[in-house]
């Protein structure tokens, strides 16, 4: 048996609570009205294609990808569009939103909506890179970086390997999970297709050995393709970092300030693989995506495949209504999620879970003074000094923060959680990549 791979530097081990794990993926009904950002994306926003009082379907364009880094948005409904307006998102900003009233439920010509498996690739490398773009495929881990971008590979960059995250480290969450089980076969087509588009002959795909049976299930379905394997890995966060996945699985370290291609890899999530087998083998753009709704005190924890825009308060009366304890709802993991407001902001491209954490367990504690116990250091798995990065950022040290490497800073939130004087790490770190980010902006400019 293999040895289980993982990287080497730093790391922590929060319990897993992947309480859905064992919950199949169930369609959510569709909502009344979705609102649907033009923003889902790493990026530029995209512009609006529709106007108050249009008619559109289900997978129509309704905004459309607005410079090189930008992707396009479809509406996820048929139905009537009620207005163009500001409403904030799960950062607590107001975006730019299309809100449509739903009316029935009728798709765009063209798209297969057949539950049969289309293992059949025709398309050439560009249309498969065309269509990846068309259907506004993005990163589904959450980044929401724009994947036509992705495998547009610059000027000089060769690239070997194709990674398939399947690690889904970030506790409670289980979609990816549920996805794996459920759709293995399609996800298989979709990394032959990316392959393809790359020119690579050589796919791994990494998956933590706490889902024995999704790698059991990779494993048979993969007999007869030696150009794709599978690989356990240490259950240890954050291993679905894409540079901690380089590392752990060909061993190659991507430099400061680099990217994966720098090494010859490119990482893809496996909802993203699934997403891409949909755009090129059934021609549907990207308007529904799975998302785990989970937490001890919910009566049913589960996985839901949800379209795009649809308020959060629908996902919550599907897993019986919040609990009256409820202390906080965070859009994504414990990890590295954000706090929402309300429950009336929509679900979007990058939306992987909805985490309800009771009262007494989403309070922060007291705040001491840094003891230099250096733990932030040891569990950094970029290498970098949290507390100093921190401290930076308070004395606002621009220059500085970009000499210690701030923008490596992946906010896995490894430093936060380790720290015995509960210092907020994460959040000023944060900060200080949002500050020392713009003002690499403006000087490039």
């Amino acid at each position: 048996m293999e040895a289980l791979k993982t990287f080497k530097k730093g790391g922590v081990h929060p319990p897993e609570n992947k309480l859905s794990a064992g919950a199949p993926i169930r369609v959510l009904p569709l909502p009344d009205q979705v609102y649907i950002p033009i923003s889902q994306h790493l990026g530029a926003p995209a512009e609006a294609k529709v106007d108050k009082g249009d008619v559109v379907k289900t997978g129509q364009l309704i905004a459309s990808l607005h410079g090189f880094v930008s992707a396009n948005i479809h509406s996820s409904v048929s139905g009537k569009v009620q207005k163009i307006d500001l409403v904030p998102d799960s950062s607590g900003y107001k975006r730019t939103t299309i809100i449509i009233k739903a009316e029935g439920d009728e798709w765009m010509n063209g798209i297969d909506r057949s539950p049969e498996i289309n293992p059949v690739i025709t398309a050439s490398p560009e249309e498969i890179r065309k269509k990846i773009m068309e259907n506004g495929i993005v990163g589904l881990g959450g980044a929401t970086f724009p994947s036509h971008v992705k495998l547009s590979l610059p000027r000089g960059k060769k690239v070997d390997t194709l990674i398939i995250n399947g690690v889904e480290c970030e506790p409670y969450l289980t979609a990816d999970h549920r996805l794996m089980l459920e759709k293995g076969p399609e996800i298989v087509v979709g990394i032959k297709l990316l392959m393809k588009v790359l020119g690579v002959s050589r796919g791994m795909i990494g998956i933590e050995h706490n889902k024995p049976d999704a790698i059991e299930q990779f494993n048979q379905i993969l007999e007869g393709e030696p150009d794709i394997s599978v690989h356990a890995l240490k259950v240890k966060y954050p291993q679905g970092g894409e540079k901690q996945l380089i590392k752990a699985l060909i061993n190659r370290e991507v430099p400061a300030r680099g990217l994966p291609i720098d090494v010859g890899a490119i990482v893809h999530n496996v909802g993203t693989t699934f997403a891409v087998y949909e755009a090129i083998q059934k021609n549907k753009p990207l308007i529904e995506r799975v998302v785990t709704v989970t937490g001890y005190n919910l009566q049913n924890p589960s996985n839901y495949l949800v379209r795009i825009g649809t308020p959060v308060s629908k996902l919550v009366e599907a897993v019986g209504g919040l609990p009256e304890d409820t202390g906080k709802i965070i859009s994504g993991g414990p990890m590295m999620g954000k706090a929402l407001s309300n429950t009336d902001v929509p679900v979007v491209k990058g939306t992987t879970g909805i985490l309800i954490i009771p009262e007494n367990q989403s309070r922060r504690k007291n705040i001491h003074p840094c003891i230099r116990c250096a733990k932030c250091i040891s569990v950094c798995p970029q290498g970098l000094e949290p507390y100093l990065l921190m401290a930076m950022t308070q004395k606002e040290m621009l220059e500085n923060l970009e000499m210690n490497n701030i923008m490596d800073c992946i906010e896995c939130g490894s430093c936060s959680y380790i720290c015995p004087s509960n210092r907020p790490l994460l959040d000023y770190i944060r900060l200080g990549k949002t500050t020392v980010g713009k003002m690499i902006s403006t000087r490039k400019n």
